[in-house]
């Protein structure tokens, strides 16, 4: 089976399950991920699967032109950059490798909550600038929560979000969590949360961590209300998809001093050009932003999890059965 493979050779020559009877049996085609259709179909328009990282579009003009395609595969948990519904309609399943990095996204999410609520941008600089005692006695005259005394809400609830969750607990942190559908009793007590509905939340919490897909749905949900329903000097973090904020309100709200900060690592669009409002905005108030490369998912047990969970899904195809994490409806 021909897989047209959208990214680095370097990562399948390093992480890719070498003892794996689809790696070992699979035509394996790469190609820039940069590059262009037209340069991507004449190296594998004959491919029957395509693998691609979460940043690269594969539009409907692409899937078009691939007549045996069978299987399109995020090599992350990302999937917005794919055209869902032209997959769909040629019976092409789309499929995404959920909950593979949910450990270590949790952990950049904790890292930005912990650096807004300690201020270490500020405390950094001033230490650089050689004012360490001023920092010292201008912190011990506005004591910063942490995280045993934070309220945080978690606005989606899947693998990273549960993950999140179980981070902040040992901390004794009060973590409040919304999603689409309540989840049950028993892992709601398992991870120590409590459920609320999003405007309540938002109003609630002294941290909002943003855990859900880029959908119709979800882009620009964190917009003008949303930020104003948000407690005066609380933090946003995002380590999910750029497009769930709106940029300019995100600005605006920092600008005033409504938020005290926020800790990303995503954005829209990716990657993030130099001009980009939020770019600017930590020159102009560089203790009050914390702008991460969209690195939360890069990480030796991800890398293992995700060509692990690749070549099984290619395996169940060459075998003629359905993948797992199908997010198309097929």
């Amino acid at each position: 089976m021909k897989v047209l493979v959208l990214t680095m050779k370097k990562r399948y020559d390093r992480f890719a399950p070498k003892n794996s009877p689809a790696y070992q049996t699979a035509e394996l085609i790469f190609c820039d991920r940069e590059a262009s259709e037209e340069e991507w179909l004449a190296a594998g328009g004959d491919a029957e699967v395509i693998f691609v990282t979460p940043v690269t579009w594969v539009r409907e003009s692409l899937i078009a032109r691939m007549p045996n395609l069978k299987m399109i595969h995020s090599e992350g948990v990302g999937f917005d950059r794919i055209d869902l519904e032209a997959a769909r309609r040629r019976g092409v399943y789309v499929c995404n490798n959920a909950g593979c990095n949910a450990g270590p996204v949790a952990e950049q999410a904790v890292m930005l909550m912990t650096m807004l609520l300690h201020h270490t941008l500020w405390g950094h600089r001033m230490v650089l600038e050689g004012h360490q005692g001023e920092a010292v006695r201008e912190i011990e005259g506005n004591v910063p929560l942490d995280l045993t005394a934070a309220k945080v809400g978690l606005v989606g609830f899947g693998a990273i979000g549960q993950e999140t969750a179980a981070r902040l607990r040992p901390n004794g942190t009060e973590v409040y969590y919304y999603a689409r559908h309540r989840r049950d009793e028993e892992t709601e007590k398992r991870l120590g949360v409590t459920y609320l509905p999003l405007e309540e939340l938002t109003a609630r919490c002294d941290i909002v961590s943003l855990h859900l897909p880029a959908t119709a749905e979800s882009t620009h949900l964190v917009d003008r209300d949303f930020l104003a329903r948000m407690k005066p000097g609380a933090f946003l973090v995002n380590t999910a998809r750029g497009a769930i904020i709106d940029d300019e309100a995100l600005c605006e709200a920092i600008r005033s001093g409504h938020l005290g900060g926020a800790g990303l690592d995503a954005y829209a669009p990716e990657p993030v050009p130099a001009d980009h409002p939020l770019v600017k905005l930590a020159h102009e108030c560089p203790d009050k932003l914390i702008l991460c490369p969209h690195q939360a998912g890069i990480s030796l047990s991800s890398f293992h999890n995700v060509y692990r969970m690749l070549f099984e899904d290619l395996g169940r195809v060459m075998a003629g059965q359905r993948p797992e994490n199908i997010v198309n409806g097929l």
